[in-house]
This record gives structure tokens, sequence and C-alpha cells, in this order.
């Protein structure tokens, strides 16, 4: 952490984002669970700054919205007319009283990929340089588009930064970019602003601009270069959003990684920056972790699983299945091909299996759903088993009920639990049974019609038919034989 707190940092977020070609704010769109803002709010909430600003403009009701939830102790001010980045650092600063004494540090929106090591670094190097403003560079492979660092040949002295659309060819072939991150004296910032004009081919006030104007002051205007130019990447299109996906998402992954977690194939598993994990656990390929979901040590996680908001416990497995707000306990197994919605929890070596789908459901330690499935809204006890093709009934067309079944219960296959309803401890229900009503502890529960055996139907009412034939044959065969 930087020795002193800087006073400021202002995020710049009221642009447009016209090629983004989307209803959604440029800022809003998200990569690996957080919105480009957000990230860019993560890092600089590293600093401790004593305010953080965002200056909004496009849009700007969904983006407020949208720092209220994630980030409500932030500031925000309006850039009602986009007229360059300077102009949107003034509005900033005006939300601050015109001025702060200290650092001001600036940061774009749209940088998801900038870290909070290097806003730090940023800091630490204005202040120890003692500089009026300290720019943030990186040299990249491709300038195009970026704004060009010039240098004076002598002393490697910042002199100016020149916009791409404004560079001469000589200044194009200069690869160190301006990042469009600053940090800045506070009060010669303020004063600077006063001064900058729009005499360029867009007519804004650039912020780039107050370097040329503290340096024609005698101020001292320094630089630090970026490790990796990729974190000062701006995004601008879908393509550039999908690289710096990829990028957050191999640089998440290799974190987990080096934390001892196994990732068998990185390029097919997706997670998002809040997933955490334990030790040994192990991610198979075509797997995507979003939101709040933890991996206990020793878990297995797909192939082919999407898992939200999920708690797997150590030592469980999860194969092929959608979950979303679930709790899988520790050495339960779950799939393939099963769909836990959410408020369910699965107790200790409990059991959820292929074609179930949960919701809102407890199900005890050592239980067992196995196959083809419905169990909603439902407590079930410990070591039971849920018969094949079972449904809870849950619904009655205008309010949800609930079933409780207890434990060491077996219930039959192709059973109907019309809620609400209890099944005792101990209890059994036969297959094929529609259960209305409470079965006692250690009962057995038989809710099906009396079969009845119609001899000689078919011969009746399909003669000539294949089953007739193969029935007249089965007839005439000798006893013992066939």
């Amino acid at each position: 952490m930087s020795a002193i707190r800087p006073a400021a940092v202002v995020v710049l977020a009221a642009g447009e984002g016209t090629r983004m070609k989307s209803a959604t704010p440029k800022v809003l769109h998200e990569i690996c669970g957080r919105s480009l803002v957000g990230h860019v709010l993560a890092a600089a909430g590293e600093l401790k700054p004593e305010h953080l600003v965002v200056v909004v403009g496009h849009a700007r009701e969904k983006v407020t919205a949208h720092l209220a939830e994630v980030a409500p102790d932030v500031r925000t001010a309006v850039q009602a007319q986009q007229n360059g980045t300077g102009h949107a650092v003034r509005m900033g600063l005006e939300e601050l009283g015109g001025g702060v004494d200290g650092t001001v540090v600036v940061v774009c929106g749209d940088t998801p990929l900038l870290t909070g090591e290097t806003l730090r670094d940023l800091a630490d190097t204005h202040t120890r340089d003692g500089n009026a403003v300290t720019v943030l560079t990186a040299v990249m492979p491709d300038a195009t588009g970026y704004g060009r660092i010039v240098r004076d040949p002598a002393s490697g002295a910042v002199t100016s930064i020149v916009e791409h659309k404004d560079a001469s060819e000589e200044q194009r072939a200069i690869r160190e970019i301006n990042s469009g991150v600053f940090a800045f004296d506070g009060r010669l910032l303020a004063e600077a602003l006063g001064r900058v004009r729009t005499d360029n081919s867009q007519g804004e006030e650039y912020l780039t601009d107050v370097l040329g104007i503290l340096r024609a002051a005698g101020h001292r205007v320094g630089a630090c270069v970026a490790g990796d130019h990729r974190e000062i990447a701006g995004i601008n299109n879908r393509v550039q959003l999908a690289e710096a996906r990829r990028i957050l998402n191999d640089r998440l992954l290799t974190a987990a990684m080096l934390a001892g977690v196994t990732v068998v194939d990185p390029a097919s598993t997706w997670v998002d920056v809040t997933v955490t994990f334990e030790q040994d656990a192990v991610v198979l390929p075509n797997t995507l972790l979003a939101g709040s979901t933890h991996l206990g040590q020793g878990c297995e996680v797909g192939p082919n699983s999407r898992l939200k908001d999920t708690r797997v416990g150590s030592g469980a497995r999860v194969d092929t299945t959608v979950s979303d707000g679930a709790d899988v306990g520790p050495e339960a197994t779950v799939g393939p091909y099963a769909y836990l919605r959410p408020g369910t929890r699965l107790g200790l070596k409990g059991k959820i299996g292929t074609y179930v789908e949960t919701k809102n459901a407890s199900i005890g330690e050592g239980t067992k759903v196995p196959h083809l499935s419905y169990v909603g809204d439902a407590t079930i006890g410990e070591y039971s088993n849920i018969g094949a093709a079972s449904v809870f009934v849950n619904y009655d067309g205008e309010n949800k009920h609930h079933t409780t079944v207890g434990s060491h219960c077996k219930t039959g296959s192709d059973n109907m639990f019309v809620a609400p309803v209890t099944v005792g401890d101990g209890a059994y229900t036969a297959a094929g049974s529609v259960i209305t009503k409470d079965v006692p502890p250690g009962s057995l529960a038989v809710a099906r019609g009396q079969q009845r055996n119609i001899e000689g139907w078919v011969a009746r009412k399909r003669p000539g038919s294949a089953a007739a034939k193969a029935a007249e044959a089965a007839s005439r065969e000798p006893e013992g034989e066939g």
C-alpha cells in the first residue's frame, strides 16, 4: 500500500461507447462476474482513497443505479455533455468542491484489467519523484488509436501526449502510449484545467493538455511504465471485450492453480472473480463457475457443469450439472444431468442423481434421490431413498406447499407426494402410489388401484395382430419349455 493515501480517485465513465453497438452502457458490460467499471472500482479501492468519484454521463441513470448496488459509498459527478476528458475531470473535482490537497488519481472506467498493484506503483512513483503529474504509460506492439508519449530526446522527460488523430507520422511511430491513467497534484490539476483550450480536431478539453501546461509552468512531469501493456487496454467493442475476458480468466485460473487447484483444461474453464477454492479441488473441462461459488478441499466439479452461487463441500463430486444457489455437502455426489435450483441443501454423503431437479429442498445425510425425479419445497431426513420417477407435487395453482419425508424411509418408484404431506420416519410407500395423506412412522402406504387381468382380451380386440399371434404361440407351448 502507498505510504500516503491518495486524496481522491476520479473514474471517467461518461462515454457512450457507440462501437459496442449495445443498449447497455459500455462500462456496464460484464466480464468474469463484474462490470467493466466494477473492476476499475475494485482496483481503485485498493488505494484506500479518501474520496472515490465516478463521472457519469451517457445513460447515467443506469450507471448510477448500478453503482448504488455494487459500490454504495462511491460519489458520482455528472458530465451532461461529453466535452472531453479534461471537462470530465473538472466535473469530478467540482463534486469535491473544486479541488483537493494531495494526490488525485484519474482512471478510465473501461479498463478492467488494471490492477491495484499497478495503481499503487503509479501513486508511489508520483509521491517519490515529487511530480506535478505522473502518467501511467505502456509500450504497445500496436499503438494505433492511442495517444503517444513524446519525450525529450536528451533527458527522457515527458514533454507531451499527442492524440493519435492529431499526431504526425513521426509521432505515430512511437510505441509508448498514454494509458489514460494519471496521478496529479490536486491543486495544480484544478488550476491547469481552467487553462485547457479546445483548439483541436475534436473541439474538446483534453486532459492530456494539462501535462504541457504544468511543464510550461516549470513543474515536473513524470511517467510510470506498466509492466504489462495489457493492463491498460480499454474496451471499445465486443472483440476487445472477449479478449479482456480471456486475459482476466487466465489470470484468475493461474492464481487458482498456483494455490493448489487442478484445472484440467484452462481453455474451456471460466470463472468469476468472486469464486473461491480450497486446495486439491479439481475442475474438469467445459465448466463455468460464477458468483459466490466455493469449491471445497478435494472436491471434483465437471465436466460440462455450470455452477452459480453454489458451495461444494470437501470430497464431493458434481458431474454434468447446472446449479444455482445450492449447497452440496461433503462427500456428496451430484449428477450427471442434474439441475439444482436455489435453496437446495444436500447433506453429507447424500446423492442427487441423473435427471433429478431440486428446488428449496433440504436433503439429509446419506439420503439418495437417484434418478428421474423432482423434489421441490421439501425436507427429507437422513438415510432415506427416494424411488425413481418420483414427484413432490408442491404447487396447487396458487400457492406452494411443503412435503416432509423422515429418516430411513424407502419410497417406491413413480410416487406422487401431494403437498402438504408428511411421511414418518422408517415408513415405506409402494411403487405407483399417489400419497395424499400423512404416513405414520414405520407404516407402508399403498395408494393405487388393484390390478385386474382380463384373459383373452388381445385375441378378441386385436385379432391377427403380432401380439395376438405371439400370445397364441405361447399358449400352445408345452409346459416347462420356451
